[in-house]
């Protein structure tokens, strides 16, 4: 088990070997979003903001102008909230090549307690035009897509946990931004899930499988571009279930919507937060707001 915030520090330092032109910006918690370990092997390309969210943002731009690539990173709830109107305005409006990455997102960072929960990000960096929106679900995912993003010409926000998650890839496997992962199948429901509400999918799958109801699961770790193709995929079975640490407007359950509208109509029941989190451990509050492996079971059942 690791961290995707600490996948994502190691990537960097793996990605400046073939790109020795990115440099990592942070505000004031390098040792908690990780960049520190990329400011300990190459202090020369680390520049530590102070906390001083907005101000970083316009000094990524600036940086992008001159051929590097910015890597930022600060707490998701900062990097979409604080920032917003920096990264707006600053990055995406001149369509600049800089990436953001966000860390502690979602009731996941659990003690943080609500005022440090992002759980709007996604909505707020979705519907920027030119965005990239990512989620990956394991330390190997988010290693390959820190990856992809550097290839992307534009930008780029990544979104990431606190906690340790189980690995569900190992290094074999191929990630691109537009791209989804069918990992089970089934013809009774799909889970649509993201970040490590995958792992909590792959839970009740195993748990429904067991009661003699198969259901597949999908990692839509690209929630903009959104993989349409697996969405269609997942409509032929006439039930869709997504499942988020986000709110349940404007996340992966509204994308997910929208491509069904569009294309393949099919009952859509989406589980997400509907309030502001509350303080304790991660796995507590995914418990109390519905979002555990029990809850993606009763859920299915309910709606097949």
């Amino acid at each position: 088990m690791k961290a995707n915030r600490q996948a994502f520090g190691e990537a960097l330092v793996e990605l400046y070997k073939s790109k020795p032109n990115i440099v990592s910006l942070d505000a004031d918690l390098a040792a908690a979003t990780y960049s520190a370990v990329f400011q300990k092997e190459h202090p020369e390309s680390f520049i530590d903001c102070g906390i001083a969210e907005q101000n970083m943002m316009t000094v990524a731009a600036g940086l992008s102008t001159t051929g590097l690539i910015p890597f930022v990173s600060t707490f998701a709830v900062f990097a979409s909230l604080r920032a917003g109107e920096q990264f707006r305005n600053s990055i995406c409006y001149p369509h600049l090549n800089v990436k953001v990455v966000g860390t502690h997102a979602g009731i996941e960072c659990g003690a943080d307690g609500a005022t440090h929960q992002a759980l709007e990000d996604i909505a707020l960096m979705r519907t920027i035009p030119g965005t990239v929106v990512l989620a990956p679900a394991d330390a190997y995912a988010t290693r390959a897509l820190v990856f992809a993003m550097a290839d992307h010409e534009g930008p780029c926000y990544m979104r990431v946990g606190r906690d340790k998650v189980e690995e569900i890839y190992d290094a074999s496997t191929k990630f691109e931004i537009g791209g989804s992962h069918c990992l089970r199948k089934g013809d009774k429901a799909a889970v649509l899930a993201a970040g490590d509400r995958v792992q909590s999918a792959l839970e009740a799958a195993s748990i429904l499988e067991k009661e003699g109801i198969k259901v597949s699961v999908y990692d839509m770790y690209s929630i903009k571009p959104l993989d349409e193709n697996a969405v269609k995929e997942a409509a032929e079975c006439g039930l869709i279930v997504t499942v988020e640490d986000h709110q349940k407007v404007g996340g992966l359950g509204s994308a997910v919507c929208e491509c069904v509208c569009r294309n393949k109509p099919c009952k859509v029941v989406t589980m997400g937060m509907e309030s502001f989190g509350r303080s304790g451990p991660s796995s507590e509050l995914f418990k109390l707001y519905g979002l555990d492996a029990d809850a993606i079971v009763k859920t299915v059942k309910e709606n097949i």
